[in-house]
């Protein structure tokens, strides 16, 4: 989402809502600002979308909110014994 301002020339400024960064200044057409809207990649929204990402993951990944499965602690245990090492 931009905010989109035209200046006593004519032109055209246009700010990121997310992240606040002038996108572009002095802009001739709207055409051209969509391009330059087109293009910008906001570093807020990207670290959204990441967190957002990781955070379905590890929901995905552990569905009783942190409680380790017993199966993997017994093959875990079961490695170490075969390779000489002390178990978990």
């Amino acid at each position: 989402m931009y905010s989109r301002t035209q200046n006593e020339n004519g032109t055209y400024n246009t700010r990121c809502l997310d992240c606040f960064m002038t996108v572009a200044s002095a802009v001739e057409t709207e055409a051209e600002l969509r391009l330059v809207e087109v293009r910008h990649i906001c570093p807020e929204k990207a670290l959204a979308d990441l967190l957002a990402k990781e955070k379905s993951i590890v929901a995905g990944a552990h569905p009783s909110q942190g409680s380790v499965d017993a199966s993997f602690v017994r093959g875990s245990q079961d490695r170490s014994l075969r390779q000489g090492r002390p178990g978990l």
